[in-house]
């Protein structure tokens, strides 16, 4: 069974910042790739960004030069450093993983979700 925990919603003001992080736990042999998404209600759930085992990442045109996503591959956890943030962050944020899992061979690929995490920005 493969966990995914994520923490460091809030509330916060236009301009302001927030870390959210995403610990990994469980039967993992390794992990792929962790990224982070969001969700506005009514909307459909949006990748955020990204970063693959290489540490290479990708963001969504609306977050470069403000978001950061960074892993830390001995804790099996991601971060997601959000800075001068906007009303339009106002989101549910979800923490996935692309892994394998299994205690032995054959292990098994899949994606897993955190439970989400609120972030709003009030303007």
């Amino acid at each position: 069974q493969v966990q995914l925990v994520e923490s460091g919603g809030g509330l916060v003001q236009t301009g302001g910042s927030l870390r959210l992080s995403c610990a990994a736990s469980g039967s993992i042999f390794s992990i792929n790739a962790m990224g982070w998404y969001r969700q506005i209600p009514g909307k459909q759930r949006e990748l955020v960004a990204r970063i693959i085992s290489g540490g290479t990442s990708n963001y969504a045109d609306s977050v470069k030069g403000r978001f950061t996503i960074s892993r830390d591959n001995a804790k099996n956890t991601v971060y997601l450093q959000m800075n001068s943030l906007k009303p339009e962050d106002t989101a549910v944020y979800y923490c996935a993983a692309d892994l394998w899992s299994g205690s032995r061979f054959p292990y098994q690929r899949g994606d897993y979700w955190g439970q989400g995490t609120q972030v709003t920005v009030s303007s």
